[in-house]
C-alpha cells in the first residue's frame, strides 16, 4: 500500500523588527534607492557652475513660501486693516521688517535667475533632443511666478500699491472682447476695495502657489525623464563623452550658490529694506504709479501704443512673440547646439532680451528727464521714507479707533456746522443712498465711522472730485457746493459715529 507524501506547510514569515526609524521608514517608503538614484545621476561634460540656476529657481521659491507663510500670521486681507497689518509687521512684529523685505527681494531675484536660466537654456540649446514637454512647463512656471510678482504687490494697499495694480488692472481692460471682463473678475467689481484685496490674497497664496508646486513637481519629473542635456558640444539626445555623477561636486556648488544667495538676501533686507508708504487714497489726484522695475518695460512699452493701435502693442506683438518664445523647441529642430552655429535664433532671443532691457532703461530715463514727474516721484518717496519713521498708530479701522467726539462736548459754532452740515445731507439726497445718520442702505455704504479712514481734506476732495468707483456706484460727479455748505458737510460727516 503506497502512501502519498503530504507537502510540507511554509514555515511562517517572521516579521523582524527593523533596526532604525530610517530603515522602517525605507521599506516602506524606498527613500534610500530614490535618493542614491539622484544622487548618482549622471551629468554630462561633469559639474559646472552654469548648472546652479535651476536649484537656486527651487531654494528661493521654497524662501518665499516659508516667509509668506510667516506674513500671513499678521496680515488680513480687508480694505480696512491690510495697510494697518503691513505697518505692524513693519514696526511692531520683532524683524518683521526683515522678514518682509526678505520675501519682496526674493520676489526680484526670482525674476532675475529666472531670465538668467532661460537665457542660458536658450544659448546652450538645452530645449532640444525630446525636451519640448520640459521648456513649456518652465515657460508656465515664468508666467506663474511673474502673476505671484503681480497679485502680491497689491496686498500692502499702500499708495505705491494701490496705484501700479490700479493702472495694470486697466491694461487688462484693453484686451479686445474680454478685456473688461477680465478686469471685473480681478478687481471683483468696477472698483478696487477689500474684495479686491481677498481676490489677490487668495490667488496669491493659495492659486498660484497650487498651480506653481505642480508645475514644479512636472518640470522635475521631465527633467528627470530626459536627462540634463550637458555642454553645447554634446548630442541632445545621447551626450557622449566625459560624465560625472550628481554627488559630491555638484551637490556642493549647488549648496555654494544657495548660500550665496542667502547672504545677499540678507545684505539686501539690512541694506534696502522694502518700505511702505502712507494707506492708499483713492482720491489722490497727485500721485504718479510706477510698477516694480521687472513690469517697468511693459510699462513703457505700452506707452507707445494708443487709440485704436493698443491692441497691436497689448495683444498681437507679444502674443506672437510669446508663440515663437514657447515653439522654440519645434522650431529649431536641428540637433546643433554650438551658439556660434545658431546664429538666428541666439541674435533673435539676445535681441529680444535686450530690447526689454532697453524699455526699462528708457522708463526710468523718461521720468528722470521730465522735471515735474521727477519731482513729483521724489517727493513719494520722502513719503514712504517719513511714513516708514513714524511710529506704529492703528488709527484706521478696527476697534482702537478714537470715537467722534459727543455733541454736548462740541463748542456753539462746531454745534451749528454740524446742524449745517445735516441739512445739506439731506438737501443733497444723500440720505436716498447712504441712510439715515449715513447708517448704510443696499444702494451705498455706510458713512459712520469714516472719520477713521479719511482726514477732512481727503473726504473735501472725494466729495468735489469723486472717484469712478463712486460715481460707477451712482454719485453725482459734481456737487454744486459753496466751500461753507462742503465745510459743513464734510464736519457732520467726520462726526458720525
Amino acid at each position: 500500500m503506497s502512501m502519498r507524501a503530504q507537502p510540507l506547510a511554509p514555515a511562517p514569515v517572521k516579521d523582524i523588527p527593523p533596526a532604525s526609524a530610517a530603515d522602517w521608514l525605507d521599506a516602506r517608503t524606498g527613500w534610500r534607492g530614490l535618493l542614491r538614484e539622484a544622487l548618482e545621476e549622471r551629468i554630462p561634460g561633469g559639474a559646472r557652475w552654469a548648472y546652479v540656476f535651476g536649484s537656486a529657481l527651487l531654494f528661493l521659491l521654497l524662501s518665499q513660501i516659508v516667509t509668506g507663510v510667516f506674513l500671513t500670521f499678521y496680515y488680513v486681507p480687508s480694505a480696512d486693516h491690510a495697510h494697518t497689518t503691513v505697518a505692524y509687521i513693519t514696526k511692531v512684529v520683532a524683524d518683521g521688517a526683515f522678514l518682509r523685505s526678505l520675501h519682496a527681494w526674493g520676489a526680484s531675484l526670482m525674476v532675475i535667475l529666472i531670465a538668467i536660466h532661460v537665457t542660458q537654456v536658450v544659448i546652450y540649446g538645452s530645449y532640444k533632443g525630446k525636451r519640448e514637454l520640459l521648456w513649456l512647463s518652465g515657460g508656465g512656471l515664468m508666467a506663474l511666478v511673474l502673476g505671484m510678482a503681480f497679485t502680491g504687490y497689491l496686498l500692502p494697499w499702500d499708495e505705491r500699491a494701490y496705484f501700479a495694480t490700479a493702472v495694470g488692472t486697466n491694461a487688462i481692460s484693453e484686451i479686445p472682447g474680454i478685456g473688461n471682463t477680465l478686469k471685473l473678475i480681478l478687481r471683483a467689481g468696477p472698483g478696487m476695495g477689500t474684495l479686491t484685496i481677498s481676490r489677490f490674497f487668495t490667488l496669491h497664496v493659495f492659486m498660484i502657489p497650487a498651480a506653481l508646486l505642480l508645475f514644479v513637481g512636472l518640470h522635475l519629473f521631465l527633467f528627470r525623464k530626459a536627462g540634463p542635456a550637458g555642454p553645447p558640444s554634446a548630442d541632445p539626445v545621447q551626450p557622449a563623452g566625459r560624465s560625472e555623477k550628481f554627488y559630491p561636486r555638484q551637490l556642493m556648488m549647488d549648496a555654494g550658490f544657495a548660500l550665496l544667495l542667502i547672504a545677499a538676501l540678507a545684505l539686501l533686507a539690512v541694506l534696502l529694506p522694502k518700505t511702505l508708504g502712507p494707506r492708499a487714497n483713492p482720491a489722490d489726484t497727485q500721485f504718479i504709479p510706477r510698477p516694480e522695475w521687472y513690469y517697468r518695460p511693459l510699462f513703457q512699452w505700452l506707452k507707445y501704443w494708443e487709440g485704436s493701435r493698443v491692441i497691436t502693442g497689448l495683444l498681437v506683438i507679444p502674443g506672437l512673440l510669446a508663440a515663437l518664445f514657447l515653439g522654440l523647441p519645434f522650431l529649431d529642430r536641428r540637433a546643433e547646439r554650438r551658439p556660434w552655429r545658431r546664429p538666428l535664433v541666439v541674435g533673435l532671443f539676445l535681441a529680444l532680451l535686450g530690447g526689454l532691457i532697453g524699455l526699462g532703461v528708457a522708463s526710468y530715463r523718461a521720468d528722470a528727464s521730465d522735471p515735474a514727474t521727477a519731482a513729483q516721484l521724489a517727493r513719494q518717496t520722502q513719503q514712504e521714507r517719513d511714513y516708514m519713521h513714524q511710529p506704529f498708530a492703528p488709527s484706521r479701522g478696527g476697534s482702537a479707533l478714537p470715537a467722534a467726539p459727543s455733541a454736548a462736548a462740541l463748542a456753539p459754532a462746531q454745534a451749528a456746522a454740524l446742524a449745517a452740515g445735516k441739512k445739506v445731507y439731506a438737501a443733497q439726497a444723500c440720505i436716498a443712498c447712504h441712510g439715515p445718520d449715513g447708517a448704510g442702505t443696499p444702494m451705498a455704504p455706510k458713512l459712520a465711522g469714516i472719520h477713521a479712514k479719511y482726514s477732512p481734506a481727503q473726504l473735501s476732495q472725494l466729495i468735489a472730485h469723486p472717484t469712478p468707483a463712486m460715481t460707477s456706484r451712482g454719485m453725482p460727479p459734481h456737487f454744486t457746493l459753496s466751500p461753507a455748505d462742503l465745510n459743513n458737510l464734510v464736519a457732520y460727516l467726520e462726526h458720525l459715529p
